[in-house]
């Protein structure tokens, strides 16, 4: 795989600067029960990194000592960590909301027996991965098969009520593009996927948001291959908008790896770019002290124009729609 950090770190990405922390997102590990063509983790079966009970706990603590409002659970397939539902419980507990970046698929693994009906108990609110509304795209994307896993999992979350109207259980998805190319009009695109997926197989869900393919790890890598790295690169910095970065997600977020180190962000996390929060290379969220975040600078490389061209692009969806 080739090492796209060392084309995104000479950049001329504007400075930012942190706000007050809102939201941990946490990648509770690189193992997953699919390998994804744009996957910026390059997750898969094959991996074996996965946060231990220690650092989870380490997570619960910073949690309750510094009343986080919302934990944000990534991977990988988070659901894969043995501590997942662990996690979740004693957060809920702490009045903390949880979102479950769930594959879908993973709802229908054989050691993975009431996970949609927990996930429903807890009220955890699922984004969840669904990078097309046609069978023939998605397959090519995430595998063969996965189309059809997926939409059983999503008719299994609404039966459970997920996705229904005047229902407390949310249900969103989230598009990404196919290739090197943005993401269409986020509200547009989520009209035709309400459409199609309800026309198709009755399925319903609150809100659909779109994720730009960022230019590192499996989907960088394969654009390196192809000779499309600096074409796709020229596309997102023509793209770029001031007006998104007041709203970009790492101005209010922290993300924290599988061994409990912190970081501006799940891309930054990637490319091993640790936050500057004091004068060591790596801070661990045990040692963490909150107010020294505030006003901290951000690291950039060229990899945040992902997130400012077009709509903007961040975990929560289009960032002007």
């Amino acid at each position: 795989m080739h090492d796209t950090k060392k084309y995104l770190l000479n950049t001329h990405f504007p400075e930012l600067v942190r706000n007050n922390l809102d939201t941990l997102q946490v990648n509770l590990g690189y193992i997953c029960n699919q390998s994804c063509q744009h996957c910026h983790v390059n997750a898969g079966p094959k991996r074996t990194e996965t946060m231990t009970l220690e650092h989870i706990n380490d997570i619960l603590n910073f949690i309750k000592n510094n009343k986080i409002k919302k934990l944000d659970l990534t991977g990988g397939a988070p659901e894969l960590n043995q501590h997942f539902r662990y996690l979740v419980t004693e957060a809920r507990a702490l009045n903390t909301s949880v979102i479950d970046r769930c594959n879908l698929t993973i709802l229908n693994e054989s050691k993975q027996q009431g996970l949609a009906g927990f996930l429903a108990e807890n009220q955890v609110e699922i984004v969840a991965s669904l990078p097309c509304y046609s069978q023939k795209n998605v397959d090519q994307q995430r595998g063969k098969g996965v189309f059809n896993e997926s939409i059983k999992g999503l008719q299994k979350l609404n039966s459970l009520g997920y996705g229904k109207k005047d229902s407390k259980l949310t249900l969103n998805l989230m598009y990404n593009p196919a290739g090197a190319f943005l993401p269409p009009p986020q509200s547009s695109l989520e009209q035709e996927y309400r459409k199609k997926l309800h026309e198709d197989f009755n399925i319903q869900f609150n809100n659909l948001y779109t994720l730009t393919n960022m230019p590192i790890m499996r989907f960088g890598s394969t654009l390196i291959s192809k000779g499309e790295f600096n074409n796709y690169m020229d596309l997102l910095k023509n793209a770029h908008s001031d007006d998104n970065l007041q709203t970009v997600m790492c101005r209010d977020l922290i993300s924290i790896d599988w061994q409990g180190f912190i970081y501006d962000c799940d891309f930054n996390q990637m490319l091993n770019m640790p936050t500057i929060s004091s004068n060591r290379i790596k801070t661990h969220i045990s040692e963490l002290n909150l107010n020294s975040l505030k006003n901290t600078p951000i690291q950039v490389g060229d990899h945040c124009y992902g997130c400012t061209a077009g709509s903007g692009s961040s975990c929560g969806g289009a960032l002007n729609n």
